[in-house]
């Protein structure tokens, strides 16, 4: 018997160098292999026009090292007769390590896919980095627990009782974290419909405030007075939004009264003092002023104009302006502003006619 003949662990020397040569052989190929043709994709990649040689490289780059070492140790001990246990420990490592490496692939493939599906749908800009966030948080869920049970299926586990009970616990899960998962599918409509935008200034009931992040659960915005407030979005979608962002011109609408001791010529001139006041600011389309009704105790005027500039503090210099101008026209005009008056009539006894007289008392209240 030579030298090469004698027997270690069931098989022959000669056996064991075979399977060294197979293994050490296969690292070696397939890791020059992955670094060559990976160098040639990005070369390709830098003269052509389209992104497929860049992911295509990218994706032969993320093929690990172990991956390597096991497909090669594998592919070594087929050459060997080894007993059952260390044969179904080699085959255990492989199907890990292949299951690890093709979900590596495979994640790298949903950021691609992800990243030309949001910049097609959404554009750039932070919601887009918000989306691709949230979906890829969701695919490579759904892909790793693919993984697992592929790689469980493969190792001989059962797999269809496992599956039924994540079923079953799979529904208790969401029952218990229904309000959980309404946010994170909420994050989605808000991130593809985009009733809203980063940087947006939106009004939610009675919070406003400019959108600063759009999570998987909550939205944020900050408030005028400072503090970030924090609303789930379930709640965002189920409220009524108002998006002040595409605002392009503010309508105002305003009333003012006078007393009733105004006179006649007065009353008819009070419309187009007002109309002559909100034309001479700039920036404002006058749309009408009117007597619109004759109140409890007041003849009221309702006017409406537009601002041109959607600025809230350009809004609020012309409110005043428009104010500071109608209160000194009423004054010099004498025309006197109406405040809630009520009128008393009392009656008194006449004691030596043993009659009744009425006695007209006014009095502001």
């Amino acid at each position: 018997m030579g030298f090469l003949d004698q027997v270690f662990y069931g098989n022959s020397l000669k056996a064991w160098m075979w399977a060294g040569i197979v293994a050490l052989s296969l690292i070696t190929i397939l890791r020059v292999g992955r670094d060559v043709v990976a160098s040639r994709l990005l070369k390709m990649a830098a003269r052509t026009g389209t992104t497929v040689d860049d992911h295509l490289a990218a994706m032969l780059k993320r093929t690990r090292l172990f991956f390597i070492l096991v497909i090669s140790v594998y592919a070594g001990s087929l050459l060997l007769d080894l007993p059952r246990r260390p044969t179904g420990l080699i085959k255990a490592v492989t199907v890990l390590a292949v299951g690890v490496q093709v979900g590596l692939w495979l994640s790298s493939l949903i950021g691609v896919v992800v990243a030309r599906y949001v910049g097609r749908e959404i554009g750039q800009g932070s919601d887009a980095v918000a989306a691709s966030t949230a979906l890829n948080f969701v695919g490579r869920l759904l892909l790793w627990a693919g993984v697992l049970l592929w790689s469980l299926d493969n190792l001989g586990l059962k797999v269809g009782p496992l599956i039924a009970g994540l079923g079953v616990g799979g529904i208790a899960v969401a029952l218990a974290a229904q309000n959980l998962l309404g946010d994170l599918f909420a994050s989605f409509s808000i991130l593809f419909d985009k009733p809203f935008v980063i940087g947006d200034f939106i009004s939610v009931g009675d919070d406003r405030g400019t959108v600063e992040r759009i999570g998987l659960k909550t939205t944020r915005l900050k408030s005028l007075s400072g503090e970030q407030l924090v609303i789930s979005n379930a709640d965002l979608l189920n409220s009524r939004i108002r998006n002040f962002k595409l605002l392009e011109e503010r309508r105002v609408v305003f009333t003012i009264g006078v007393v009733y001791q105004t006179p006649y010529h007065k009353v008819v001139a009070i419309p187009g003092m007002i109309k002559e006041i909100i034309d001479t600011q700039p920036q404002v389309r006058f749309e009408r002023a009117h007597f619109s009704q004759l109140a409890d105790s007041s003849l009221n005027f309702e006017a409406v104009y537009w601002v041109k500039d959607p600025d809230y503090g350009r809004y609020m210099d012309i409110n005043q302006a428009i104010n500071l101008a109608i209160f000194k026209t009423f004054e010099e005009e004498g025309i006197e502003f109406a405040y809630p008056t009520r009128t008393l009539y009392v009656n008194s006894r006449n004691q030596t006619a043993g009659t009744r007289t009425p006695s007209h008392r006014p009095s502001n209240l």
